[in-house]
């Protein structure tokens, strides 16, 4: 079984009860299931769920390559040469990533209000780039963004292979057989 869930900004990626925070157990009754995969409490989106250890392990081993795919708002508004930077493979402390497909997008249409909303500064515009990487280091996508001079307000992760968000609005979760 598969679940695919929409976690909010702040959400938790455990079942473990903490003091004051919401976690996978405030939204997912199902017993038994595992996430197949992580998103800081600061992102949002797809999630996905299973009570398979070998789909688990499918959708999260890095030799899988399974691309996952980001929206992400940034402070600025990035150059052709950050793009290409980022399409080329950005060096972190922990090594080179892999080439990820970036490109420049307007609002999503389909987005809902964070709570609590993004800081916004005057005289700093932002932006809306996707992002799709075939890799998942601690905070990838968020360290990547500020290698290039451009740092992430707002992360949603929208697909994971042909799993998306489509239909799924935030909090909800839905069984895929």
């Amino acid at each position: 079984m598969i679940i695919l869930f929409n976690k909010p900004y702040g959400v938790l990626c455990q079942f473990r009860p903490v003091a004051g925070k919401l976690t996978l157990k405030d939204f997912i009754a199902q017993p038994d299931v595992y996430a197949a995969g992580r998103l800081d409490a600061d992102s949002e989106g797809l999630l996905i769920l299973t009570d398979d250890g070998a789909e688990q392990h499918r959708i999260t081993d890095p030799r899988h390559k399974l691309p996952k795919t980001y929206y992400v708002q940034v402070e600025g508004e990035p150059d052709e040469a950050a793009l290409v930077s980022l399409r080329q493979g950005v060096t972190l402390n922990d090594g080179l990533t892999l080439p990820a497909e970036v490109s420049r997008v307007e609002v999503p249409q389909w987005l809902w209000p964070r709570d609590p909303p993004v800081r916004v500064r005057k005289n700093i515009p932002t932006a809306w780039i996707t992002l799709t990487i075939r890799e998942g280091k601690n905070r990838q996508v968020r360290r990547m963004t500020a290698a290039v001079g451009y740092p992430t307000l707002r992360l949603i992760r929208y697909r994971i292979g042909d799993w998306t968000l489509d239909g799924l609005v935030q909090g909800a979760a839905k069984k895929i057989t």
